[in-house]
């Protein structure tokens, strides 16, 4: 079974969606501006910004029939221009443009499908650099602290924010 055959086999299985979590997500790698290539950042969109965009779209119809329909696309603080731009930020040393440009272009899809889906509550979450297989467990906080910001916006109401960027702290800058 193929993963266009797995969303068919939901799309007709299941009445509606009321929340979509779009957790892709590969590195890359840490490679420098100097070093990065077209096929470089085309792995890593193909999965970081492709991804989602087939994963959002496949299921729109169902997500259209929930009453609250809510989508998290998880993010990354290194995909913030205004945490990058700052020189003395905490990202000013993160200077890996594969990775952080793909969640860049995730932040900017989020603006503009809740712009174009109002009635869904669409955001990008940071979790925070959480101990997982993705950066070698160099994490400093647990998965359970790195999911509690995906899950109190994927738990958000139809009042809730949409167009978003946020971690566990509330709104992250873009």
């Amino acid at each position: 079974m193929t993963d266009d055959d797995s969303v068919a086999a939901a799309v007709e299985t299941v009445e509606a969606l009321d929340v979509l979590v779009n957790n892709a997500g590969i590195s890359g790698g840490r490679i420098s501006p100097g070093e990065a290539t077209a096929d470089d950042m085309r792995a890593v969109y193909e999965t970081n910004v492709f991804g989602p965009v087939r994963v959002l779209h496949a299921f729109i119809p169902l997500l259209e029939k929930s009453e609250a329909p809510v989508v998290v696309n998880v993010s990354s603080g290194v995909g913030s221009l205004g945490l990058a731009a700052d020189p003395d930020g905490p990202m000013s040393e993160a200077n890996y443009p594969v990775y952080a440009s793909s969640k860049a272009a995730l932040n900017m899809l989020t603006i503009r499908y809740a712009a174009a889906f109002p009635r869904m509550r669409i955001n990008s979450v940071d979790p925070g650099f959480t101990a997982t297989d993705f950066n070698q467990r160099r994490g400093t906080q647990t998965v359970e602290q790195g999911a509690e910001a995906i899950v109190r916006y994927a738990l958000v109401d139809e009042d809730g924010p949409t167009g978003g960027f946020f971690d566990r702290n509330g709104a992250e800058v873009w």
